[in-house]
């Protein structure tokens, strides 16, 4: 019993430790992404405060942390340039609500769709987003570091990596980055060193979010300017939480739910926009952060949401005080962490489609942003394996009993059917044809298209068809061909086609 009480006590300071050691990365986050937004740096760590506390309570996967975030920063800023702060509250809110309807229909799941090469360049792709967004912390006013004030943030954020790096070889009993953070920032005071630090970004002391209903016009041209904007949020948001939660399900050998988290990651984001904030979602680099800190439970995130709140309320004078130094060099092992490495080994080895798909995904997440490169990818790697299950079909033909029997092998789809209709000439075929489709499989409209183009084929030759092992879907479309055909019941699939083209008249 006094071992299980000391492993929950050593379980409890680990997540609290974690959970503080993200709310301070994620500072200069949420302030950068509200810049990139376009909107006051409080707007940011509101965001963060509030979309990382019920996700953290609410959410389907415990220790994944969420907050405002540079994929939909950058989807924000048009909208708030051209019509301002407000018009972006009301399109969290509608966003929330879009997210929330994906999750109770069970959209998340879908997930699932998601080929490991498009994940695999989805996680490249953000640890490279992550690396540049970090070099913007090298600039002043615009222009690049140089001489000894670029030596000292190098020496500094090496420091810090190397801290990070090398702590766990000695001691696990505190987070490597929280260490890091805390003796870099006591070096750069003690000595008195001129480094930029967390104040020279913005002041991020404030009050408590106030509710408030976004001062927007209640008529249909406001939902015409913000329902293109939320549905794009909206799914940028649910696609970079949902592939985070699968990162994180893999790197703890647990299992999170994809449709809780929709909801939860919907209504924080509702919360949200009534209450000042520029919305989020999962963050890959801090949800790294926090598992690699030990973080595991929803504590971390709670703990990480409450120290950012106390931070605004009270602590702002402390956290300004942080070199910028230790919060980069804290990201940078994060991407160090991030990127799958094994890809430049793997890439060789594993088929010219997927390799180029895990290219493509990397270029374009970079490029363009996340939702539009999982979508490219799915595509691709959609249309690369309609192609390749197009060339499997095949016929094994035999002569029993005076009938010739052509026994259809591979997927029947949109994709094959050119193929299928080269593999019969009812001209030259026999009197008596068994088309067997036992090891076959009818998918769509296009193959039933097919099938019903072959034996009106049949038919014009004056030749008798028989289909078999067509499931009761296929065999209501060929009642027309009359006694020309002929359609076996016995042993016949119980399947059905995608769509149902049963007659509705």
């Amino acid at each position: 019993m006094f071992e299980n009480l000391a492993g929950q006590r050593s379980s409890v300071r680990k997540e609290i430790l974690s959970g503080l050691t993200v709310a301070l990365a994620l500072v200069p986050e949420a302030v950068a992404f509200a810049f990139v937004a376009g909107v006051d740096p409080l707007v940011g760590l509101y965001a963060a405060f509030m979309v990382g506390l019920i996700t953290a309570l609410l959410g389907g996967r415990p220790g994944m942390i969420s907050g405002a975030t540079g994929a939909l920063a950058v989807v924000m800023v048009g909208l708030v340039a051209n019509h301002g702060v407000q018009y972006l509250f009301a399109t969290v809110v509608l966003m929330g609500v879009f997210q929330i309807a994906a999750g109770v229909l069970q959209l998340g799941k879908f997930i699932r769709l998601v080929p490991y090469p498009v994940m695999l360049g989805f996680v490249n792709g953000l640890a490279i987003v992550i690396f540049l967004a970090q070099l913007n912390q090298f600039k002043v006013q615009g222009e690049w570091m140089g001489g000894l004030r670029l030596a000292l943030m190098l020496a500094l954020v090496a420091l810090t990596m190397a801290i990070i790096h090398f702590l766990p070889r000695l001691t696990r009993a505190v987070p490597s980055s929280l260490v890091a953070i805390l003796v870099v920032t006591g070096l750069a005071l003690g000595l008195g060193l001129n480094t930029r630090s967390v104040g020279d970004l913005a002041s991020i002391s404030g009050g408590l979010p106030q509710f408030a209903i976004p001062a927007v016009p209640l008529e249909w041209k406001t939902l015409a300017i913000i329902v293109p904007y939320a549905l794009i949020l909206a799914a940028i948001g649910l696609i970079e939480s949902l592939l985070t939660l699968s990162l994180i399900d893999q790197l703890t050998e647990t299992r999170g739910r994809a449709s809780k988290e929709c909801i939860a990651q919907g209504l924080a984001n509702t919360v949200t926009g009534l209450f000042g904030g520029m919305g989020g979602c999962a963050m890959i680099g801090q949800s790294m952060i926090n598992v690699n800190s030990g973080g595991r439970r929803r504590l971390s995130g709670i703990v990480a949401a409450l120290s950012l709140l106390l931070f605004v309320l009270l602590g702002a004078s402390l956290i300004e005080k942080i070199p910028l130094a230790a919060l980069v060099g804290v990201m940078f092992m994060v991407v160090y962490g991030t990127f799958e490495w094994s890809s430049f080994r793997i890439i060789p080895k594993i088929p010219r489609s997927d390799a180029f798909v895990l290219i493509l995904v990397s270029v374009v997440t970079v490029l363009t942003d996340l939702a539009i490169a999982v979508i490219v990818g799915v595509i691709v790697s959609a249309l690369v394996f309609a192609w390749e299950s197009a060339k499997r079909i095949r016929l094994e033909t035999t002569d029993e009993d005076g009938s010739r029997i052509h026994r259809v092998h591979g997927p029947l789809f949109f994709g094959s059917v050119t193929r299928f209709r080269e593999l019969f000439d009812p001209q030259q075929d026999a009197d008596d044809v068994v088309i067997d489709f036992r090891h076959s499989r009818v998918w769509d409209h296009s193959a039933i298209e097919a099938i019903d183009s072959l034996a009106e084929r049949y038919r014009n030759a004056g030749k008798t068809l028989h289909l078999r092992r067509l499931s009761p879907d296929c065999r209501e479309l060929f009642e027309q061909a009359g006694n020309m055909m002929e359609m076996s019941v016995h042993q016949d699939p119980k399947y059905g086609v995608v769509m149902d083209y049963s007659p509705r008249f």
